[in-house]
């Protein structure tokens, strides 16, 4: 069966660069070029090697506020802090 029909790229040939030490989309790709061209099969090469729907990194975690920031502050990077503004006259 087909995974990748931009470049006819089969499921035996994904699991055969995988058998090779292709562990992710990008390296299968590398291989075979399978996912650079419409992307549509990404996630079916996900799949095939045991990623399933995995997110590539969890971004909480780096923007997780530093340590002693008080709760409810901003944590998020590039968050501004509280402006106050005088009273006009």
């Amino acid at each position: 069966m087909f995974v990748c029909s931009c470049f006819g790229i089969t499921e035996d040939q994904v699991k055969k660069h995988a058998d090779g030490g292709a562990c992710t989309p990008r390296q299968i790709a590398s291989a075979c070029k399978a996912g650079t061209d419409c992307g549509g099969c990404v996630r079916r090469i996900q799949a095939l090697l045991g990623r399933g729907d995995q997110p590539r990194r969890d971004l909480t975690e780096r923007r997780a506020a530093p340590a002693g920031t008080p709760a409810g502050a901003p944590a998020a990077l590039g968050a501004t802090p509280d402006v106050r503004l005088p009273d006009a006259a």
